[in-house]
């Protein structure tokens, strides 16, 4: 295991270790286990430790990770077992880097040996978080293409069904492009970035008709 260099840990106030489960049927032990040999091993000691269990498809402002990262000052130290916990999908972690770097936070994954600690890693995080925020956009695109795609060949009639809101029949044409994108997991604010809107109004026109249909929204 490559070890980070001591000068990393000069100016580092306050250190973190943050854990995070999907399920109740998951143990935290693994994580703390790695964190711990890692903290033994470069004779650190952690602060505090920050346990959670939720998705990581959950918002970062709803998570306890969220509260965590507003509390922490220019120099601390966020240790995490992998890059993973920190979010289920590139964009979620990317922001979450990129967030850290806009504060001084120093962000160490040991399983994947990424260190966010200095002026060129910052630079690099901010260039990646431009490129991938780009890439995402695309394959959000592509794959809604290509599902609506599949659904209209197999003879799914596309659209919402007619309702007496003229207001609603303005999403006619995409609410099944909402139903796929939801389906595979991207966030509502990624969803209604893509189609324009405010995502309270996505809230307001979708919500109810995907609950309608056992649909989570």
């Amino acid at each position: 295991m490559a070890f980070l260099p001591t000068y990393f840990y000069v100016f580092t106030t306050m250190i973190y270790a943050y854990i995070r489960v999907s399920t109740e049927t998951q143990s935290y032990d693994g994580q703390q286990y790695e964190i711990r040999n890692y903290c033994r091993q470069n004779s650190l000691t952690v602060d505090r430790w920050v346990e959670e269990n939720v998705s990581g498809t959950k918002s970062i402002e709803k998570r306890t990770l969220g509260r965590l990262l507003k509390r922490m000052k220019k120099g601390d130290l966020l240790l995490c077992s992998e890059l993973s916990r920190l979010g289920r999908n590139m964009m979620m972690v990317m922001s979450i880097l990129n967030s850290c770097t806009a504060k001084g936070v120093h962000v160490h994954s040991i399983k994947d040996n990424f260190d966010l600690s200095n002026d060129l890693n910052a630079k690099i995080i901010a260039f990646a978080f431009s490129l991938a925020a780009e890439i995402e956009r695309n394959l959000i695109s592509q794959r809604t293409k290509e599902a609506l795609a599949a659904k209209k060949s197999a003879g799914v009639k596309l659209g919402r069904p007619q309702g007496p809101s003229l207001k609603h029949k303005m999403f006619n044409d995409r609410r099944e492009e909402v139903e796929i994108m939801i389906e595979k997991g991207i966030s509502k604010k990624a969803v209604a970035k893509h189609l324009g809107v405010h995502i309270n109004t996505l809230y307001r026109y979708f919500r109810d008709d995907l609950q309608k249909n056992n649909k989570n929204f």
